[in-house]
């Protein structure tokens, strides 16, 4: 048996988890206060994902750039082909929350999203 320790990242409690795993398979999870700690732990040493975040440049907008992040969470091992993905990506103004900047991020089948509106000047 192996065991992995966590700090779950779910909410603001951040339970130190301990994972107990047989050949790959998650046989427990201790220290979590709640189920979506359980949840998080097997998720996360079978399948880590994350959401990314970062900025891309705006063309006559009000501002130069505009943040923006995964709408859904990617592999992690995905998260550097998608910062690539997003390096010399720009938007022309305007930009509203929720539009799509990049299709199909890094071959992963989800979008990259405004977070921010930026008005066309």
């Amino acid at each position: 048996m192996e065991e992995k320790n966590l700090i779950c990242i779910n909410c603001p409690m951040g339970c130190a988890l301990t994972v107990t795993m047989e050949e790959d398979v998650v046989v427990g999870v201790t220290g979590n206060t709640c189920k979506r700690g359980e949840d998080y732990a097997k998720k996360e040493v079978t399948n880590p994902t994350r959401i990314v975040t970062s900025t891309v440049r705006v063309l006559g907008g009000s501002a130069q750039q505009v943040s923006v992040k995964t709408k859904q969470d990617i592999p992690k091992g995905k998260i550097f082909d998608c910062v690539r993905a997003l390096k010399g990506v720009t938007a022309s103004a305007p930009v509203k929350i929720g539009d799509v900047i990049v299709s199909n991020v890094a071959n992963t089948g989800i979008d990259i999203v405004a977070t921010g509106n930026v008005p066309a000047v």
